[in-house]
């Protein structure tokens, strides 16, 4: 039963936002439409028709207005209602077909909605876009939460999991179905009608935060940072020109230029420009986003998230809120998450410490006698420079985009058979930029895939990965439909997109989200995803092709010349793999064990930003250096519940990664064909249908070994310890993010 294992889930509620901050909930029971408005919908909305065209049917993009989303939303949540209260008042006795098998298949209608619309918010935000966001959170959030605490569902529901062992049902069946019933408990079924009345108003409360604090970081992102060509001093060409381009799009005065202020326009200015003033003002302006004491500071939403998590963690019969959220994880519980994080901190804290020193041994010439933060990438890149002989200069022009799309797709087909053929122009897009390609293996199509590459103005921060629809046999989907979402910079008119080694590998990171579920072959949607703490392990594995020396000496190529990335640049890059392990592992590491330590307080936080200064001084956080996510930027923890208590789950999938990868090694071949038919087949293709811990094992013989993890960051190596317990629940995800 999809909708019930999403019921009570951020994931329920992606792209689709809330009232204003502060507002009253919207009744518990939804307000529907007229039945005549109901039923004339699904002629005059777009929206609500089935798609149709080519791929079973493909999103009409080109038709879709905003002033189309209220009616559609409206309409796909009465629908999805009805479809449940049928199941509930069903005068059958309760059978898995018309009780959780039925739940299944309820509810596709408002799924292709909020799949359109969650492009919207995500990648076309406007104002009038963002009050839907306001309006319609809260209603879709009642909606879920309707399902979920149906009392006559449940105990259909309960019925049958009593009964589960003399049903006769199999092995997914019989994981359906417990899920079903633990999901349901697990967010708020057995409670009161008082309670639930509770749980309800604090969950669209909830909606309503996440989308105030998306809206006031969005506006903080939209702002960009001006400079002149003086201090623009040291910066690659390419970056300049996209600076250039930026400012007059801006309206600034010709030879303006203009930092964007989104991490792949930043971090360039940060790594090179020689003017010290500049790099301090791109970096104040991007760690202070959401933190301006203004219109669009943060703060004080992040403080009613935290006490609204934990009333509801309280009220659901749990310490805190990260125990409610582990519930549902390999790590199962808040200590063993931290186990893991605190057995790697303090050796990337003096990795860090190391890195400083040889930093100052070189800024000292140019009278620095203190590395700020904004100084980290610079001098880091100038030693960088000196002991490896090496230099992001030498590697981007190599690393031209759309070679490099290149590389991924014939990693895939070389991996697992999948085969892309670009189709740009043969189907509707969100965008001009959105390329489009169709997916086939074993000469069918399997799926077709959207790349959106660039930032623009309402388009989210960072990168992710979406899926439209997902393979599920029971409903007879068979083509995925899947995007990959970044926010690089668009060049110049007929400049070359040149990207660094880090956007490369994010570039191959949501990649390997994509393939995940282009691979994915399972019967019922609910098995479609997986727990937050096994999503990011396809991607992070996906990783590890782009710097292997097939991909390299093919698609590595030098955009003037076309000749391929020279064997000694790529013996100098190989060989300064674990340089900046220590920036790179505390960077994140931070911001993990500051989501833990935040969301392990019972009573939630009223000054998140004293809470972050305090914390990361307790754990002994480098002055050189800040998290690399703030928390009034944290969109991870705040846009929604996805992340919460949840963003240790890049080093657990890293710990799984890292061990995959040294299989890949062992065999000498990291395309070697047996491992990667065993790698697809155990963990790729069953999406959540086996329990992920023992799909893990049965892959390579055991449980993974942190000692990899270590190995490969360049860090003392010690014991091992397990990356998940014997058996693990599992959560359906649909997105997935990079956060690294």
């Amino acid at each position: 039963m999809k909708q019930i294992l999403l019921a009570g889930s951020a994931l329920a509620l992606s792209g689709v936002a809330a009232t204003a901050l502060g507002a009253e909930p919207v009744p518990t029971k939804v307000q529907t439409m007229t039945a005549a408005a109901a039923q004339a919908a699904p002629s005059n909305n777009v929206l609500l028709a089935d798609w149709t065209g080519p791929y079973e049917g493909v999103p009409p993009w080109d038709k879709v207005t905003p002033a189309q989303f209220p009616q559609a939303l409206q309409v796909g949540i009465d629908e999805q209602l009805r479809e449940y209260e049928a199941i509930a008042n069903n005068r059958a006795a309760p059978t898995f077909a018309n009780t959780i098998e039925a739940g299944e298949k309820a509810g596709q209608r408002l799924n292709r909605v909020q799949a359109i619309f969650g492009v919207y918010t995500d990648n076309l935000s406007t104002p009038e876009i963002q009050a839907i966001e306001k309006e319609w959170s809260p209603k879709l959030s009642a909606a879920y939460d309707e399902i979920t605490l149906n009392p006559k569902l449940f105990r259909r529901v309960e019925t049958l999991y009593n009964k589960r062992n003399s049903l006769g049902l199999d092995a997914k069946q019989m994981r359906l179905l417990e899920r079903s019933y633990e999901a349901m408990v697990r967010n708020g079924a057995k409670l009161n009608p008082q309670q639930k009345q509770q749980l309800t108003q604090i969950n669209q409360q909830l909606a309503s935060a996440f989308s105030e604090f998306n809206s006031r970081l969005l506006a903080d992102e939209g702002t960009i940072t001006a400079a002149n060509a003086a201090e623009m001093k040291g910066v690659q060409q390419d970056v300049k020109d996209a600076a250039l381009a930026a400012a007059k799009e801006k309206g600034l005065p010709p030879g303006t230029y203009g930092i964007r202020n989104t991490r792949s326009a930043v971090e360039p200015i940060l790594t090179f420009a020689d003017n010290r003033d500049l790099r301090k003002r791109v970096w104040t302006a991007f760690v202070n986003r959401g933190d301006n004491a203004g219109k669009t500071d943060n703060n004080a939403i992040i403080s009613q998230i935290l006490k609204l998590r934990a009333d509801r963690a309280r009220l659901l019969g749990y310490p805190t809120h990260a125990h409610w959220r582990m519930q549902d994880t390999m790590a199962k519980s808040p200590e063993r998450a931290m186990d893991l994080m605190m057995r790697v901190w303090p050796a990337a804290v003096a990795r860090v410490n190391e890195e400083v020193a040889d930093q100052l041994a070189i800024a000292r010439k140019d009278g620095i006698t203190q590395i700020e933060p904004w100084d980290f990438r610079y001098y880091q890149e100038k030693v960088r420079k000196a002991k490896y002989d090496l230099s992001e200069d030498e590697i981007k022009p190599y690393f031209e985009l759309s070679n490099l799309v290149n590389g991924m797709f014939w990693s895939a087909g070389q991996l697992y058979g999948l085969q892309f053929k670009e189709n740009t122009g043969q189907v509707p897009v969100f965008h001009p930029d959105v390329r489009t390609f169709e997916v086939s293996r074993n000469g069918k199509v399997t799926g077709l895939f959207y790349l959106d590459t660039y930032a623009r103005e309402g388009k989210r921060s960072g990168a992710w990965m979406n899926t439209y629809r997902s393979r599920a046999r029971l409903l007879g989907d068979d083509i995925v439909l899947a995007s990959n979402n970044n926010n690089f910079t668009k060049p110049a008119a007929g400049q070359p997109v040149l990207i660094s080694l880090d956007d490369a590998s994010t570039l191959f990171h949501e990649f390997g989200h994509a393939i995940h579920y282009l691979l994915a072959d399972v019967n019922y949607p609910s098995f479609g995803g997986a727990q937050r703490d096994f999503v990011e392990y396809p991607s992070q594995v996906n990783e590890n092709w782009l710097l292997t020396r097939p991909v390299l000496e093919r698609f590595a190529k030098h955009y003037k010349t076309g000749q391929p990335m020279p064997t000694a640049l790529v013996d100098k890059i190989k060989r300064a793999d674990t340089f900046n392990q220590g920036f790179a592992t505390v960077e994140y590491l931070s911001s993990a064990l500051v989501d833990m330590k935040l969301h392990l307080n019972p009573n939630g936080v009223t000054d998140p930003d004293a809470f972050e200064r305090v914390t990361l001084a307790e754990l002994g956080m480098p002055r050189e250096m800040v998290m690399r996510h703030r928390l009034p930027q944290f969109g991870h923890l705040f846009s929604s519940d996805a992340y919460s208590a949840g963003y240790y789950s890049y080093l657990w999938s890293e710990t799984m990664d890292a061990d995959t990868w040294a299989a890949f090694e062992e065999t000498g071949n990291p395309f070697d064909k047996a491992t990667a038919d065993r790698f697809r087949t155990t963990l790729l293709e069953t999406g959540n249908e086996t329990d992920r811990a023992e799909a893990y094992r049965q892959f390579r013989g055991r449980d993974p070994d942190v000692n990899a993890l270590l190995k490969r960051r360049g860090f003392p190596v010690g014991g091992a310890v397990p990356a998940a317990p014997a058996a693990a629940p599992v959560n359906d995800v649909t997105k997935g993010e990079r956060g690294q």
